[in-house]
């Protein structure tokens, strides 16, 4: 086997890589945690910015309803449409599709219980609170 002399005796790292390696390994332990932060708020910050987006686009359109909403002609048809207003001097009328068969549709529809009047829901709030105000309370045992 052959020796370069001056070689044998070094030991295979000196003290200078070994405090070169530690100083390197302190600043990796050191910068992690500050590393890790600084990705987790640009990712937070970017979530917020989406967020911040969809907002303002539902802003504008809060803020195009509003504008139609202004607009007399625009409340008028949606009256007719949804709460089926009519004019004075109109007649309104339901138009009924002539093809359905009368009645449900299906056995499924059919009432299983007796068909009660529709009641206005006051009547319907003072009868609940009347049947709770009767109801009898537990009995206690005064048994000795």
């Amino acid at each position: 086997m052959w020796k370069i002399p001056g070689l044998a005796g070094r030991p295979r790292f000196t003290s200078r890589a070994t405090v070169l390696v530690l100083v390197l390994c302190s600043l990796v332990a050191i910068l992690a945690y500050p590393a890790r932060q600084f990705l987790t708020q640009r990712s937070e910050i970017a979530d917020q910015r989406a967020r911040a987006e969809h907002a303002r686009q539902q802003v504008d359109e809060l803020r195009r309803a509003k504008a139609r909403w202004q607009d007399p002609e625009y409340v008028k048809a949606q009256a007719r449409e949804r709460l089926h207003f009519a004019m004075p001097g109109e007649t309104p009328f339901v138009s009924v599709d002539p093809s359905a068969p009368p009645g449900p549709a299906s056995a499924d529809a059919l009432p299983t219980g007796p068909v009660r009047a529709a009641k206005p829901w006051y009547t319907t709030v003072l009868e609940s609170v009347d049947l709770a105000d009767s109801t009898p309370a537990p009995h206690e045992d005064s048994t000795p």
